[in-house]
């Protein structure tokens, strides 16, 4: 398969600079293949050496991706803004969408009291002088976080502009462009993009139901992995929770490994059921990451950082040069949540009602021969044979879900499922149209998860 925009330039930074702009424009859309090396060479009279650097540039910028003998693709989501390209493929019309990731809006708490109360204390705009992390913020994250068992004593915490916010200053300024990064495969789709966009090299760590494997992190990090970053619990997409003994485990792994920078992602946070068994502490340089998005809403961009003085100092100084703080106004809007009663039994009522929906769907799916995995947050991943047909199936059934081409490196095909848009009563429907598209072209090998 051939591309039809036409590539252009003499120069490697002229090709990726073609390249890019095309992506921008939307004339190469998400997974369009480039022409092999010697082919563009050919056609533009330069050298095989010229259009290989080109390559190796939109590499580093995350823009392309090797696919073996794929080829050279556009990355599923370059970080490059496209004007008419679609962020999603939208659903079919009158679809079930169960492809978003997103939480259930109908469980999220009512933010209008908040407001109000912040409205009638009629709080001043805070200037550039005086604007920084809320202390009464900072206060509630310490006792939230030493209550769940972050070592936060001693440790300095932050506040940034949600999980991944956080997640790209400390890999900004602690790593350079080729350096290895240990990431869970499947993994985040947002955190895979991240550190192609940075530059990084991802090192796939295979994750099973009670998180990363020892034995593959310890591999990761003895091939030359400066860093690691690792889901608490909820892990997306396949459900995993670290456990007590896992975190022992991985805790001793880290030991061996002390300069290695660690990040947990504990995105989730109040809304899952499951304990938390932190690894924050076990290296030198750590940093524990904190979301409010998913229990109390998407746009509040705001997640807490607790981590070791050094490393906090670093993210502090990256924000201090760059957007300067989060919103004050969005700060005190989570500290009248976080001390509010009736909020915290909502998000505890959201949490039990994703654990009925996620338990239910792999319950009716096991009982139709289906294996599925999904022990915490909100979403359920099928281990299936062939992602494209699953999907295309599922779409004539009426249900969008995920393809696991987003979130894989090396590990088996699967899909996504998110339950958020679902109710009980949904869930035989559902698993019936789940079992059709999975078995019609043989069951899967077993994985990992």
């Amino acid at each position: 398969m051939t591309v039809r925009y036409q590539i252009s330039g003499t120069s490697a930074s002229a090709i990726a600079a073609s390249v890019e702009q095309a992506v921008g424009r939307g004339e190469l859309a998400p997974g369009a293949p480039l022409p092999p090396v010697r082919e563009l060479a050919a056609r533009l009279g330069v050298s095989p050496g010229t259009v290989a650097a080109a390559y190796r540039t939109l590499r580093q910028r995350g823009i392309v991706e090797t696919a073996g003998r794929r080829g050279t693709r556009i990355r599923a989501r370059p970080p490059v803004a496209a004007v008419r390209a679609a962020r999603r493929l939208p659903p079919p019309s009158g679809a079930t969408d169960l492809s978003s990731g997103e939480p259930d809006p109908r469980l999220l708490p009512d933010l209008a009291p908040h407001l109000r109360r912040l409205a009638r204390h009629r709080v001043p705009a805070a200037g550039y002088a005086d604007a920084g992390p809320v202390p009464e913020l900072v206060a509630l994250a310490r006792d939230r976080l030493a209550a769940d068992g972050v070592p936060v004593a001693g440790a300095a915490v932050t506040v940034t502009g949600g999980a991944l916010d956080g997640i790209e200053r400390l890999l900004a300024t602690h790593l350079h462009p080729g350096d290895r990064v240990a990431v869970e495969d499947p993994g985040w789709a947002n955190l895979l993009d991240l550190v192609a966009a940075l530059g990084l090299v991802p090192v796939g760590v295979p994750v099973d139901a009670d998180g990363p494997l020892p034995a593959a992190l310890d591999r990761a990090l003895a091939g030359g992995a400066r860093a690691v970053i690792v889901t608490a619990r909820a892990h997306n997409p396949t459900g995993a929770a670290v456990t007590a003994d896992r975190a022992a485990d991985l805790r001793a792994v880290l030991a061996a490994h002390p300069a290695t920078l660690l990040i947990e992602d504990d995105h989730a946070a109040e809304l899952s059921r499951q304990p938390l068994h932190p690894l924050a502490g076990a290296t030198g340089a750590w940093a524990f990451v904190r979301s409010v998005s998913k229990p109390y809403g998407p746009d509040l961009r705001v997640a807490v950082l607790a981590g070791d003085e050094a490393t906090v100092a670093r993210v502090e100084g990256r924000m201090r040069v760059g957007t300067g703080w989060v919103s004050m106004l969005l700060q005190r809007l989570v500290v009248s949540l976080w001390q509010d009663g009736q909020v915290a039994a909502t998000v505890a009522a959201a949490g039990d009602s994703y654990r009925r929906r996620r338990d239910g769907l792999r319950q009716a799916l096991a009982a139709r021969g289906v294996v599925a995995h999904g022990r915490s947050g909100i979403n359920v991943w099928v281990p299936v044979v062939d992602e494209t047909r699953t999907v295309a199936a599922l779409r004539d059934a009426g249900y969008a879900v995920a393809p696991g081409a987003l979130f894989r490196l090396a590990s088996p095909p699967g899909i996504r499922i998110t339950v958020s848009p679902l109710d009980e009563a949904d869930l035989p429907a559902l698993a019936d149209a789940v079992a059709a598209a999975v078995t019609a072209r043989g069951r899967p090998a077993r994985h990992a998860v």
